[in-house]
Parts: structure tokens; sequence; C-alpha cells
């Protein structure tokens, strides 16, 4: 029936047909089921990115803040409109035509293309920066797509090569507008071959083929998940703002683990954390993948590891449960391959709530890494130094400087070496104002390389010395690190005694060519080792010893707990270390420290 006078007075042009007037309702009622046009667009960048899925396919576009909007719709016009011309010929060449036929062209006009926000129609002048708002609906024809502006999206999103049963799953996560702590997970387990018939006549979803087994951040696949793979479906968030979903599945399937390893029956002593005033630390050198995969390694230096043990991916997992069932509040690690901190240990151990600074050594591709609670402290300020570069460069150093350069052949050994100290002043997010400064490092390793190692020391607390009384007076000194020196070492008495004497043995340890006699002074008082002397902390075929420690001042941090070693049953099960049930050649160690309010 034809409209009323009403109706044409009312819009001053004829009435509608019910198909125009449901065209342009469409994207009201589709509101609740649109499609998600992402817009990425940040003050101070010339272009934005718009993307969305049209046709099967999808799109991203590039374009400039400043173009008007109008440029945009056309070209996705247009684009569609050569697309589905395509698409049209493709189907005439199938049907073919008959010889001295011919086939009206009459082509398509181009789908109409707007963009509308609050239902009133965006002028094609306005640029694209203000044009595209959160909340507005991109009209494509009969397609309706609500803009997402800066919503939470996962710009990095892995899983691990190799799964274990017993060992935490933890995804490679970063995300941009979003916050890691809000975005949702849900992990499914590859369903048999040979589903049960109540798992088929069950309801229908998306996941058919998959059961779900769990939603936290991190998934530990048991006995059972073994040779199925897994599945980790995740929404980015920032409080309530969600983002595009990514679904992530495992290259491989999980393996069965190792069963017992060296560090089970030590999580029995650090089940929770640490309660405040009291800071558990840990001190490791995990077995940089750089050396455990060299020929010397394999045949030489740990023979008796199965070679699959001395695989990254293994150690990996072992690494992340043995330092995650810790509860730490700070963890100090050397050999620290770069790719291992970014990759590997810095989206699991932030899902455990630690955050973490690195150090490379250039020549070797490995550094010391040190991790802290956030719940715990906040990181103010960091003074790493490589140490053979702050000897020649900072006049704090000059008196050593001289006496090393008497020596020739022992300078020229010190400055070739790229040993670093990394220095992290460290605030009590319980108590503001409360700070405490952590060194990490790891000396220089050669068995003669005594008299070096107490150069690089002698800088070291220099060094120390000087960032506390400039940066944080007062603060205490945690000095954790593999010092490849014994307890009768000069390194050892210079920190616990405060002072070497010129006849000590290890200024000559390397031979009279490199002897380099002189008085050396820690600038602290004595300094005590938080875990004592260990019959080692270092357990290869070879050698056996300890070289690593946790150094405090003991007028500000007493020993509360040190969490007993493994028993030499647990290192020599495998004949020595690394091995299947222990990813590295040393033992960390822990302790509890009473850091006095």
């Amino acid at each position: 029936p034809a409209a009323g006078p009403g109706l044409r007075a009312a819009h001053g042009r004829p009435p509608e047909t019910h198909r125009a007037r449901r065209r342009t309702q469409a994207p009201r009622r589709l509101l609740g089921r649109m499609e998600p046009a992402a817009v990425r667009c940040l003050p101070g960048e010339p272009k934005l990115t718009i993307s969305f899925r049209l046709d099967g396919s999808n799109k991203r576009m590039l374009r400039d803040q400043d173009e008007p909007v109008g440029k945009v719709l056309a070209r996705i016009s247009n684009g569609l409109a050569k697309s589905q011309g395509k698409a049209k010929k493709s189907k005439k060449k199938k049907k073919g035509t008959q010889p001295g036929q011919t086939t009206p062209q009459q082509e398509p006009p181009p789908p109409a293309v707007k963009l509308r926000f609050d239902g009133e129609e965006v002028a094609d002048t306005v640029p694209n920066g203000a044009a595209w708002r959160d909340g507005a609906v991109l009209q494509v024809g009969d397609v309706a797509y609500s803009v997402q502006r800066n919503a939470p999206t996962f710009v990095t999103a892995e899983l691990p090569a190799s799964l274990l049963s017993g060992f935490p799953v933890c995804p490679n996560l970063e995300v941009e507008f979003g916050n890691l702590q809000d975005c949702e997970f849900t992990w499914f387990k590859e369903n048999a071959p040979d589903a049960s018939p109540e798992a088929a006549e069950g309801p229908p979803s998306q996941d058919a083929g998959w059961t779900e087994v769990g939603r936290r951040r991190v998934h530990v696949p048991s006995n059972h998940d073994i040779g199925f793979r897994l599945k980790l479906r995740c929404t980015p968030k920032d409080g309530g703002r969600g983002g595009a979903p990514k679904e992530l599945v495992s290259a491989g399937a999980v393996e069965a683990g190792p069963g017992v390893c060296t560090f089970d029956n030590r999580h029995a002593y650090t089940l929770k954390e640490a309660e405040w005033p009291a800071v558990r630390v840990v001190t490791y050198n995990i077995l940089a993948d750089v050396y455990a995969q060299t020929e010397l390694s394999k045949t030489v230096l740990y023979p008796y590891c199965a070679p699959y043990a001395l695989q990254l991916d293994y150690r990996q997992n072992l690494i992340k449960k043995e330092l995650a069932g810790y509860n730490a509040d700070i963890i100090c690690l050397q050999e620290v391959d770069k790719g291992v901190f970014v990759d590997s240990l810095t989206p699991a151990l932030d899902a455990f709530g630690l955050e973490g600074v690195f150090r490379i050594k250039e020549k070797q591709h490995e550094g010391p890494a040190t991790f802290y609670r956030r719940s715990r402290f906040k990181l103010l300020s960091r003074h790493d130094i490589v140490l053979s570069e702050a000897l020649t460069s900072d006049p704090i150093h000059s008196t050593l400087l001289e006496k090393v350069s008497a020596n020739r052949a022992l300078k020229g050994k010190m400055l070739r070496r790229s040993t670093v100290l990394q220095v992290s002043v460290l605030e009590d997010l319980h108590k503001p104002g409360r700070q405490v400064c952590v060194a990490n490092t790891h000396l220089y390793w050669h068995p003669k390389g005594g008299n070096l190692r107490l150069v690089q020391m002698g800088v070291a607390m220099q060094h120390l010395s000087h960032v506390i009384s400039e940066v944080t007076p007062g603060a205490p000194l945690v000095f954790c690190g593999d010092f490849n020196s014994s307890p009768h070492s000069g390194v050892f008495q210079l920190l616990s005694e405060t002072e070497v004497p010129l006849q000590h043995e290890d200024w000559s340890s390397s031979g009279p060519e490199e002897s380099c006699s002189m008085e050396l002074r820690s600038g602290f008082p004595p300094l005590l080792s938080a875990c004592s002397q260990p019959a080692y902390t270092n357990y290869v075929g070879g050698f056996h010893g300890c070289l690593d420690y946790i150094f405090i001042q003991p007028d500000s941090m007493q020993v509360e707990q040190v969490i007993p070693l493994p028993s030499h049953q647990e290192v020599t099960t495998h004949e020595a270390l690394p091995s299947v049930a222990h990813p590295s050649d040393h033992i960390a160690l822990i302790c509890d420290l009473r850091w006095n309010p």
C-alpha cells in the first residue's frame, strides 16, 4: 500500500521501500554480532592501520592520519567491486558461451561504504585520525563492522616448542593497549581420535575435537595429556575492555617428564612466599645454551648427560619449574642467553609475578639477569658496568688502574674480558623509602685466573661503594653471583675480611709473567656468605667445588633460612650435572633474609 502524506512531508522525499529501509537499519539490528574492524592509531605517529575481514580474506590498510576518510572508504568500495568483478568473470568462464553468443556487460555499481558514529554519517572530509573513533560503525554494502580503536591486541602470542607433563606451560605473550593480568585464558586438550560416544553426543561447540582443561595463564599438563596437543584461546583485555581472541595450538604433543628432579624436595621449603620483612633470594648459573650445545660440552665436559637433556627446550622446562617453585622475591641468574631472557624466562616469570632486567656480555651473547617480585619491589635505577671499561674510564678506579698497568700482560688480559656487573636499586613497596642494592655478576672462569678475578672484584666493590653512597645512602648490599672462586680464594677473603694482602697466592695464580702484588680493600665492612660454604655449587665430571654465593651485610640483614641443597645422592644419580633431572652444571642457592625494618 502507498505511504500516507505524513511520511512524505516528514522526510521531504518519496517514501522508501521496505527493502531500502531494512538496509539502512541493518547496522543497528546487527550491532550485537558485528564483525570487528580494528584500528591502531597513536598520537605522534603519521600512519594508522585499519584491519578487518571481508569476503573471506583479512584486509589491512595503512593510511595517513591526516588523509580525508572519504579516500579510504572509496578505496574499500573499489577494491570490493574489483574482487566481485573477478569472481563473476571466473564464473562465466566456467559456464562457457556458445560461438557468436554475446553477453550483456552490466557492471554493478560499487558497493556503498559508509562510516557512522552515533547514527550520524561521518563526513568524507574528516581526517582519518579523527574519523575512526571507538564504537563507530563501518558499513560495507550489507556488512557492518564495529570499529575498535586501540583495542587490546596480542602483538606476540606463542606456545613453547616443548611440552612436558608435570611442567608449567608458559605462553610467550605481549599485549598492546591491554594488561596481561586482565587477559582471559582457556586451555584445551586434543581429544583422542576414538573419542567416546558420550563426548560425541555432547552439546556442539566450536571446540569439537578439544576438551577444556584449564583457565589459568599457566597450565601444567598431567600424565593423562601425554601424546596429545594443547590449544590455548587467549583474549586480550584491559579491565573490562576486550580485543580479538587468539588461538594457539602446540606444535607437538605433551611428552613424559623426567619424574623426580633435584629441586623437587627443595620446593617443600618454599611452598609459600617469604613473609615481610623477610626476603627470599636466589642465585643460579643456569648454563647458557651457547655453551651447552658445543662439541666440547657434549663430548668432553658433559659426556655423561643424555644429548636431549642438553637441548635448550628441554632444559627450559626444568628451569622454569624450578624457579617458579622457589617463590622468590629476588632472583639473580648468570649465563642467560638473550633469546632465553626475552622469549622464555621473561614471559614465564612474569606469569609468576616477577619482572626482570638483563645485561648482555656482547662477546658471549649471554649475561646476568635480575628478577624481582613486583608486589614487593619497584626498580628505582640501574647502574650496570662492564668491569674492564669502568677500570679505564671511571676516575674512581684510577689508583687500581695504575697498579694493574704495572703489568702489561695482566692489564691486556683484563681489558679483553667483557665481564659485567649488574646493579639494581630496588625499593620496598611495603615501606616506601626503604631500598636495597642488588648486585649480580659472573667473574672470569679460568682456574688460574685468581689474580684477574681479584682485579674484577676490586672494580666491582669500588663501583658498588660509589653507587650506594651517591644514589641510595644507607641501603644494604646483596651481592649474588658465580664468582668462580672457592672459599679459600682471594675474592672470598676480600669480601669476608675486607682486604687482601700483598702476598696472597692469587696475585701470582697465572704465573710470574702476570703476577701483580698489591693491597686491595673492599670499601665495605665484612660481608657474610648467607648460604655459608657448601661443599659444592658446581658438580661436573672433572670438578666439583663452591663457586656461587649470596653475600650480605650482617648489620642490616640476618639469615632466617637456608634452603638445603640437593643430597649428594640426588646430584650423582645420573653421575654428575647437568642431567635429565637437573638443567645446569650449577646448583641454585636460596635463602630467606630478615631485613630489619
